[in-house]
């Protein structure tokens, strides 16, 4: 029985957010178009935990920017853009200039509709 996100504490939420950042990038290898739809899914619900929890508890992602996984770096930096902006912007910087595609595509992209107001993290 998979247990509530409720339950877990911050470090577990990370580890979960990492697990479902790099089975993401499987979905995406793989071209499993509704792997990756639920996928997305679980890491909104992550996410929407440690929002709860406030800032700080958002920060641990923080510690994702290190990531070996490419796809697990690039969420986590898109995901704490609201509360670290200067940190995520060189994380997503980083992942653009390392032209690892899909993910370099991605942080270009976020990099650009942030610069140009056009995207408001939160």
């Amino acid at each position: 029985m998979k247990r509530k996100l409720q339950d877990l504490t911050v470090d577990q939420l990370v580890d979960s957010f990492a697990d479902i950042g790099v089975a993401q990038d499987q979905a995406l290898l793989y071209d499993e178009h509704k792997k990756y739809t639920r996928l997305f899914s679980d890491m909104n619900e992550v996410d929407q935990e440690l929002r709860s929890r406030g800032v700080k508890a958002r920060l641990a992602l923080l510690k994702l920017y290190n990531h070996p996984n490419m796809q697990v770096r690039v969420k986590a930096a898109v995901r704490t853009l609201a509360v670290a902006p200067e940190e995520a912007r060189r994380a997503l910087r980083e992942i653009s200039d390392s032209q690892s595609y899909p993910q370099a595509a991605d942080a270009s992209m976020i990099l650009r509709d942030f610069d140009n107001g056009s995207y408001k993290p939160d």
